[in-house]
């Protein structure tokens, strides 16, 4: 089954083409990293598969549910990291995630028990009663993955995650989600504009001028080329990296 299918999508701001005709699919349990350069579609994509916009034309399914007829249930299986902090700073990470767990229904007994799951997952336990403020970036961004995770999504997709994060940091967060993926079965759609941020066996899509202009394994979208900055340069028409 598709973890997520994006079925003729097209999106405008008034006369202006944010995305055309854009369908691909993510498959359950893989790696999918989305690169593009600015003013590609990214972020309207981002937008529509968290419903922060309604969709215009077209519809997106998440592991068979529509986001048209049946929201709910398709934002059930999605656990959402995005570029900007929504950490409140001066509560600790405990209370950052018991809040979001009640905003999902969770009772108190069954928010701790998730809590401690996943801090244990992020290996952050010993940090719980600390205010996030007290945490570095890569930290803070283990704390935004645990609360993504806590209503137990099947599909995490994570916008710009690294943005601000020093190279050990970012590399350290790129390969713990990759874990969390092949370990717990997880779907996760990554979008970067960092190439380093992908690797040679992952699924790539990229957008370009609001069109899907390559789906597929990365050796197979790049193997006409020397490596992946030739081959987004050659599909982008850029002459740097995303």
């Amino acid at each position: 089954m598709s973890a997520l299918q994006v079925e003729g999508v097209s999106f405008a701001y008034g006369q202006r083409h944010a995305l055309q005709n854009v369908s691909f699919s993510v498959t359950a349990g893989s790696f999918s990293a989305l690169l593009g350069p600015n003013g590609a579609g990214k972020s309207t994509l981002i937008a529509l598969l968290t419903r922060l916009y309604d969709l215009q034309q077209g519809d997106i399914h998440i592991f068979g549910h529509s986001l048209r007829s049946a929201p709910r249930q398709a934002l059930r299986q999605l656990g959402v990291v995005f570029q900007q902090s929504t950490l409140d700073l001066d509560l600790s990470v405990q209370q950052n995630l018991a809040y979001h767990a009640a905003l999902h229904g969770l009772s108190k007994r069954e928010a701790l028990a998730r809590i401690d799951e996943e801090l244990a997952r992020q290996q952050l336990d010993e940090r719980r009663h600390e205010k996030v403020r007290a945490l570095n970036g890569g930290h803070r961004r283990r704390v935004e993955i645990a609360r993504a995770l806590l209503h137990r999504p099947r599909l995490l997709l994570l916008d710009e995650a690294s943005a601000g994060l020093d190279p050990a940091s970012r590399l350290a967060l790129n390969q713990h989600v990759r874990q969390l993926c092949a370990e717990h079965a997880l779907a996760v759609l990554w979008t970067t504009h960092l190439l380093d941020e992908v690797e040679h066996h992952d699924e790539l899509l990229i957008l370009n001028r609001s069109r899907l202009v390559a789906q597929g394994g990365v050796a197979q979208i790049s193997r006409a080329d020397a490596n992946l900055a030739a081959t987004f340069a050659r599909l982008t028409g850029s002459e740097h990296h995303p």
